[in-house]
């Protein structure tokens, strides 16, 4: 991995648990660039991220971060209710360019404060959708844009087949009123590559779900989990496009976590992605190597491409690379150099769509995106 030498961009962290400190690990990879300061109120989070970045010191609030002259930008990696409140509190304190891990937010009426803040804000908002940064991903989404083995693509089918939420301090990933749902905390990826793959904006939302067998046998003070751990979701696009999530999280045995079709006319393209390599069994050997197939109709022949990750970008995360990529764009942009891909526009269409999905599942009614509470005319979404 080359390293040329750019200006230091000095990060401000708050929120440093599972996925905060995958961030760490990217940011230490990524030339000119340093953490000052971090903010994550438990004790033993807080000592593993400052033996990640040992420059870094802890910060006693976030806005001590945020208004620390040695900082230059934001990641916000918190537990995902709280990303709607701390993003409006940076924005009174001090708005620099952020980061913010996906969910954007939880609720339809952050969804709307938000997007009123986004327009407002003097500075770039960059919502953390790992997903589209995959390498396999990636090259498959090239496919889909360029058209050459596919034509223009009806049909988009997203397969994911994983293990169960990890544990997270408190557990707070257990509960809809902490995450959004499932089809907000874990989809809204998917729901965000939906739209980017086709370009075009969702109509309407029909959801089938359930908790089937994942944490039922856990108590809280809440009560049992109420997280869905199994759905399928088909979105209808604006431009005649569909597409299919197929969710699945007691299916941790599968080869590849993720499998993405596009179909059209002249052909189907396809990307197979493999779930963290530290769950890899070792007696397995090596982990799966992520591959793009490229399936014409005439003349018939699938052309199967491996797609390998850099080693040293896989080995920071979970994430097949991809949070190290994110991080070299969005410093980009932090820099001038580069122009926002994910913006908080996005990040919220993604929400609306995985709202939208958890109440089609609740009432078994396909949810209407062009009217009604969970219209996206205003969030500035139109492609």
């Amino acid at each position: 991995m080359t390293r040329p030498h750019t200006p230091n961009v000095r990060y401000g962290i708050i929120g440093c648990g599972m996925m905060g400190q995958e961030h760490l690990r990217n940011i230490a990879l990524l030339p000119g660039a340093s953490v000052s300061c971090i903010f994550e109120p438990d004790d033993a989070m807080a000592a593993s991220s400052l033996a990640l970045a040992p420059g870094a010191r802890r910060a006693s609030s976030l806005a001590d971060v945020v208004t620390a002259a040695d900082v230059d930008c934001l990641l916000i990696a918190s537990p995902n209710f709280r990303h709607a409140e701390q993003l409006r509190e940076i924005a009174a304190l001090r708005p620099l360019p952020v980061l913010l891990e996906k969910p954007a937010c939880t609720s339809l009426g952050d969804v709307r404060e938000l997007a009123e803040l986004g327009r407002r804000y003097p500075s770039p908002i960059w919502v953390a959708m790992e997903y589209r940064y995959m390498p396999p991903v990636a090259r498959l989404t090239e496919e889909v844009h360029n058209t050459k083995n596919t034509g223009p693509v009806t049909m988009l089918t997203i397969r994911e087949h994983r293990f169960p939420f990890l544990v997270k301090v408190g557990d707070w990933n257990r509960f809809n009123r902490y995450t959004g749902g499932t089809l907000v905390e874990k989809c809204c990826h998917f729901f965000d590559l939906m739209r980017h793959m086709t370009r075009s904006e969702p109509v309407r939302v029909y959801a089938s779900a359930s908790v089937a067998h994942n944490h039922l046998d856990e108590r809280y003070p809440e009560g049992t989990p109420d997280i869905l751990d199994n759905a399928y979701v088909i979105v209808d696009f604006a431009s005649g496009q569909r597409a299919l999530l197929e969710l699945c999280m007691f299916a941790e045995g599968a080869r590849y976590q993720e499998e993405i079709s596009v179909v059209g006319p002249v052909g189907k393209a396809e990307c197979f992605v493999p779930g963290p390599g530290r769950f890899w069994p070792a007696h397995l050997g090596e982990p799966p190597v992520p591959k793009v197939i490229i399936s014409p109709r005439h003349p018939k022949g699938p052309r199967e491409l491996d797609v390998p990750v850099d080693p040293v970008a896989l080995a920071a995360g979970d994430h097949n690379g991809s949070t190290f990529y994110q991080h070299q764009r969005f410093n980009a942009v932090v820099r001038g150099q580069g122009q926002v891909e994910v913006s908080l526009s996005d990040g919220l269409a993604a929400v609306v769509m995985g709202l939208a999905a958890q109440e089609s599942a609740r009432t078994g009614q396909a949810i209407d995106l062009t009217r009604g509470d969970f219209a996206l005319t205003g969030l500035g979404t139109q492609h």
